[in-house]
């Protein structure tokens, strides 16, 4: 099967996280993404570790992570040889992935308007840490700061005063996705118009892009969401709560379920603090107390099963091993296993969507780094004849 995207191109210039991310995702559509890579040490997550593996423990499984179902070519930039080789490949391309520093590929010769002159009809994505204009569009962007930058660490944690980055690197990761919907959504109109065009996104704007009902608190509201830790920002109860031997998550959205929360926590729910989500909320210390001092008296297993029965949206808190071994997990198409030229078969995280009456598709493993340098030459030959 090649996948939606089986007769695209995609040039992939950029590095680390935001912009791997988006190429992977074209490539798990099925496109043909090329990477480029310095010759002297390639991606610099191929350095970002630990862990690391393989015979010298010098496989990043970091870059494991962002780079499957890609062809690896190692040529320098800045060098004659190397600026003529990505002409050659702009030419055959659909699409181009960079995350440069605003005007760093112009420096290279490679400004939009060169890139469209050798390519009327690609499609730039470039993905930025905090735009590519505005007062501050210059500036270097890593997932960390932009967290901090666009608020979601002072959503996150156990209080205003202890703000926390998120445990993933979800603002690379969100500007991946973004950028991947920009493109798709780029391609379908140039079908129309025949024209490529530039598709931007930033870590600054996948962040705040997500805030949603937090974003309308203050811009409607006018009040200023802070860290609820693990309980909804306007949802009780709604979060992690302790049971005799841990947490276990409950999440009850309308009066039905809460309903169901109480009878089965022996909880009068016609209390009136706990009458409606809203006077639950404004009384939501005092329903945690209550509810983990009835949850206390049983264990985790007990209480999922319990509010599973009843129809309560509840669950556990798996550590990522835990999850890699859920058979959810695995039914879902969310772990593949490709052949890595290095270490054999592995497992790696799959991606998140499927298609209905497609069946699996085979994946290639993250390639080492300019594997593909004579299989991409022969192909670009073969085009351009």
């Amino acid at each position: 099967m090649q996948g939606a995207f089986g007769d695209i191109v995609v040039l992939d210039l950029s590095r680390a996280l935001a912009g791997p991310h988006a190429a992977q995702m074209l490539g798990d559509l099925g496109a043909r993404v090329i990477k480029v890579e310095h010759p002297g040490g390639g991606d610099e997550s191929r350095g970002w570790g630990p862990p690391f593996v393989g015979p010298e423990g010098d496989i990043s499984t970091y870059f494991l992570a962002a780079n499957r179902n890609k062809l690896s070519i190692a040529l320098d930039l800045k060098s004659a040889e190397g600026r003529d080789l990505v002409e050659r490949l702009v030419r055959q391309s659909d699409v181009l992935v960079e995350n440069f520093r605003t005007g760093v590929l112009d420096r290279l010769g490679f400004s939009v308007e060169r890139l469209h002159e050798l390519n009327p009809r690609l499609v730039v994505l470039s993905i930025t840490g905090f735009g590519h204009d505005g007062p501050e569009g210059g500036r270097p962007g890593y997932d960390q700061i932009a967290q901090g930058e666009a608020g979601l660490m002072s959503l996150t944690g156990p209080s205003s005063a202890e703000p926390y980055r998120v445990g993933a690197s979800i603002a690379d990761l969100l500007a991946g996705i973004h950028g991947a919907y920009g493109v798709a959504a780029a391609l379908y109109e140039r079908e129309r118009t025949g024209r490529g065009k530039v598709v931007r996104t930033s870590l600054l704007a996948a962040v705040t892009g997500v805030h949603s009902y937090h974003g309308t608190a203050w811009t409607v509201g006018g009040q200023v969401p802070g860290a609820g830790g693990n309980h909804h920002a306007s949802i009780a109860p709604y979060g992690a709560f302790r049971c005799a031997d841990g947490m276990v998550q409950i999440a009850a959205a309308n009066e039905g379920q809460w309903r169901k929360v109480a009878a089965l926590l022996g909880i009068d729910p016609e209390d009136p603090r706990y009458a409606t989500n809203r006077e639950r909320f404004t009384h939501r210390d005092e329903l945690i107390a209550d509810m983990e001092k009835a949850l206390a008296a049983r264990d985790r297993a007990h209480w999922l099963a319990a509010l599973g029965g009843a129809g309560v949206p509840a669950g556990a808190i798996r550590s990522i091993d835990e999850v890699y071994a859920w058979e959810q997990t695995r039914s879902q198409g969310l772990v593949v296993t490709v052949d890595h030229p290095v270490l054999g078969p592995v497992e790696l995280p799959g991606p998140p969507l499927r298609f209905d009456g497609e069946p699996p598709r085979e994946h290639t493993a993250p390639p080492a780094l300019g594997q593909h340098g004579e299989e991409v030459l022969a192909w670009l030959e073969e085009r351009e004849r």
